[in-house]
């Protein structure tokens, strides 16, 4: 494979994608002087500043520096990768500043790649984090809730051919005890996803909750299916920022999910630092 970092069209059949995911490895490993990494972290909207807290930055790695990466395509995201050091425990997390999502067109190949890289590079556990739409009006925007189920309604898999993967507690009751334990105030749903890039209509936010959900949003459940099957340990964590559509009294907009990502970055930042050092 050629490790020039060009850009890469994950969805060309003669590329292997689990073969580029060792190459950005590689490149991370080159780029942050760290062999291998411990934990990886997906830092979804509302969690930008949350990373800071984890530990010091080591390195910082521009996404077009690591084949198959490229620019952040959404306000709000970071354009880079960090190397945290976790606290003192000796361990280093693998921090994405942004995630690729489907509604960008870039493939469903491209949507995991960090998940696939965050493997090959040594990780043995994955946190998913993202913003979402709230289903129950317990919980305000600025609520953190772990994810302990999935429905995907994007009507796409990571994996491909007959590959068959066992998603029951896809989602780690270990880790999420382990959450819980750092706040027991946490509260558990089941997080829908849709495809985007428009937000949920009234109607298909009743659906998703008669179907079970209870959050909603762009992201993670095929992250989460990818990390399964490359054998990660995943934990998934959604911050509430605005009332799903139907539910809020008010239009949705991509800046209400920044502004109250801003207001709950301390605690998201405590909460993923807490945790972080228990895994």
């Amino acid at each position: 494979m050629n490790t020039d970092t060009g850009p890469l069209d994950l969805n060309d059949p003669a590329i292997d994608p689990m073969e580029v995911a060792r190459d950005a490895a590689a490149a991370i490993a080159k780029h942050s002087g760290a062999e291998r990494h411990d934990v990886a972290l997906v830092i979804g909207s509302g969690w930008g500043e949350a990373a800071d807290l984890i530990g010091e930055t080591l390195a910082e790695i521009d996404n077009t520096d690591v084949p198959g990466f490229a620019k952040a395509a959404v306000a709000g995201h970071s354009g880079t990768m960090r190397s945290v050091a976790i606290g003192d425990t000796g361990k280093r997390a693998l921090v994405y500043g942004t995630r690729t999502h489907l509604y960008e067109g870039r493939g469903v190949r491209a949507v995991v790649h960090g998940v696939r890289t965050a493997a090959a590079a040594g990780c043995s556990t994955i946190v998913l984090t993202n913003g979402c739409g709230g289903l129950r009006e317990e919980w305000p925007p600025g609520t953190p809730v772990l994810i302990s189920d999935h429905i995907n309604l994007t009507a796409v898999s990571p994996l491909e051919g007959a590959t068959f993967v066992d998603l029951t507690d896809l989602y780690s009751p270990r880790l999420r005890d382990i959450a819980r334990d750092c706040d027991p105030t946490l509260d558990e749903g089941v997080y829908v996803q849709f495809r985007g890039p428009h937000y949920e209509t009234p109607a298909e936010v009743q659906m998703a909750k008669r179907m079970g959900g209870d959050l909603v949003g762009m992201s993670t459940t095929l992250e989460a299916i990818a990390a399964r099957h490359a054998g990660l340990e995943v934990l998934g964590i959604s911050l509430v920022t605005n009332p799903a559509a139907g539910i809020s009294k008010t239009p949705l907009s991509h800046a209400e999910v920044l502004e109250e990502g801003q207001a709950a970055a301390n605690r998201c930042g405590n909460l993923l630092a807490s945790i972080v050092t228990r895994i």
